[in-house]
């Protein structure tokens, strides 16, 4: 019996197997898309808030941004740039290292209090300050492929229109509140000792103080009034900066119809200061668009004002404006609590005494607390009522001039970019000048001056190089 072989044609013939594909992994991930902790904390910044972590975001992620540091640093395949008169900040760092020895020590015209508070507060601080500082590095050091100039800027912008939804939901949902998870693990003891812990776990969507009668101010996504209004006018630029003069047709019109929305939360916000620094914005911008030649915008800008101006005089907001400015109750209480900083710094110029302290009376009571009777008798926080007065008590006139020295200085290198990027970073550094008299700037409002910053320092790079390759400095700019 013959055995018959079976020929096979070549292309029937079995081929090399199919390597296998492999689902890329969540560390490649992370290795390609280095700017992910940025994207977390600005895009999911209002899980944050219902989670109750709030300003702690930006702690926790500046771990993985330091660790990248780190790993370029210690790789040696990246250079760790420094921002222009970054020796400034680290001059101030070193005074509020140094001032920790001073916590034990009592200032002038204060009341004694346990230590451990004290401790806990400058730690919380302290540990802000160097989580900003890690933002502005991490920011700065990503390339432009890694982290565009026009993604940062977008993301602020979107944190902007959080800002004013949340605004809008205070306005009109004042009442409204709910435990954050975060409240189930931290104890109660905790909890009952600090007011701001006890805000952040217990996100309200305002803030309600008797200012004009039983009134909500709106606060979310922060933890208080006056946050929500500081890091609304630092936002607000971004939004016009990107979402408006480079962002698509939809984009356009989401930021106009944001800033038109936003005219409601901010006068409901009854906020003072933010009202003086949205008017120095106006005329910054004004004064700038002249400068430079765009007298059509400018007319549209003064168009756009005096539109706004009828709708309020036409509205019950009007009456809430008028009815605030003629209620100053908590000015006379606010200049008791910056007199007394100021004698404190001049106890400690240096180095200030490392943390706040509690006021020994007011201008209402020299001696008796603060009771339901008198919410604003005695044991004010002394430096709670303004970054300028916190840094005097905390760091003394040193420090003081030192951190406003490296945010000044910022001011003055990039004056000269009038790019939208270049006009909108260096306004939010000028309101810091403005608010730091009425609000206080740890937390979100200094995370987002850092990344303003960050923001001037990249595109100042990136013009340069720019210009370096004989291309145009900045892409035209688009006012429509």
């Amino acid at each position: 019996m013959t055995q018959t072989a079976v020929l096979t044609r070549p292309e029937e013939l079995p081929g090399p197997p199919e390597p296998a594909r492999r689902r890329p992994s969540r560390a490649s991930w992370l290795a390609r898309h280095p700017a992910w902790p940025v994207t977390a904390l600005l895009a999911g910044f209002p899980l944050w808030w219902a989670l109750g972590l709030g300003d702690y975001a930006f702690i926790l992620l500046a771990i993985p941004m330091a660790a990248r540091l780190y790993a370029w640093s210690a790789a040696g395949n990246r250079k760790i740039r420094v921002p222009p008169g970054f020796g400034l900040w680290l001059m101030f760092l070193l005074v509020v290292v140094v001032g920790a020895a001073a916590l034990s020590a009592k200032a002038p015209g204060t009341l004694s209090s346990p230590l451990s508070n004290r401790v806990i507060s400058y730690g919380e601080r302290f540990l802000g300050y160097l989580s900003d500082t890690v933002l502005l590095l991490f920011a700065g050091n990503l390339t432009e492929r890694e982290l565009p100039r026009a993604r940062l800027a977008w993301l602020l912008g979107l944190v902007g229109l959080y800002t004013i939804a949340g605004g809008l939901l205070g306005a009109f949902f004042s009442h409204l509140h709910f435990t954050a998870p975060l409240a189930a693990i931290v104890p109660n003891r905790l909890q009952a000792g600090n007011q701001i812990l006890q805000a952040q776990l217990h996100p309200a969507f305002a803030q309600l103080q008797s200012v004009l009668g039983t009134s909500g101010r709106p606060d979310a996504p922060f933890a208080y009034t006056n946050i929500w209004g500081n890091c609304a006018a630092l936002l607000l630029p971004w939004l016009i900066a990107r979402w408006w003069t480079r962002g698509t047709r939809r984009q356009r019109q989401i930021a106009l119809a944001g800033c038109v929305i936003a005219v409601v939360p901010i006068i409901y916000s009854l906020d003072r200061g933010l009202w003086l620094g949205l008017i120095f914005a106006v005329v910054y911008i004004a004064v700038r668009l002249a400068a430079t030649g765009r007298l059509a915008v400018l007319g549209g800008l003064i168009t756009a004002l005096v539109i706004a101006g009828i709708l309020i005089g036409a509205t019950p907001l009007q009456s809430m404006i008028s009815q605030r400015l003629a209620n100053g109750a908590s000015d006379s209480r606010r200049g008791s609590l910056a007199v007394t900083s100021v004698q404190d710094a001049l106890a400690s110029p240096i180095v200030g005494f490392g943390d706040t302290r509690h006021q020994q009376g007011s201008v209402q009571s020299v001696s008796v607390g603060r009771s339901a009777k008198c919410p604003t008798c005695g044991n004010g926080t002394i430096g709670g009522n303004g970054q300028l007065w916190l840094l005097f008590v905390c760091n003394g006139f040193l420090g003081a001039a030192l951190y406003i020295g490296f945010f000044a200085y910022g001011v003055g290198r990039y004056w000269r970019d009038r790019s939208p990027y270049g006009m909108a970073g260096v306004l939010v550094l000028l309101l810091m000048f403005i608010f730091m008299i009425s609000y206080t700037a740890t937390g979100a409002p200094l995370g987002f001056m850092m990344l303003s910053f960050a923001m001037l320092w990249k595109n100042d790079r990136a013009r340069r190089q720019e210009a370096a390759a004989g291309q145009p400095g900045a892409e035209p700019v688009r006012f429509t």
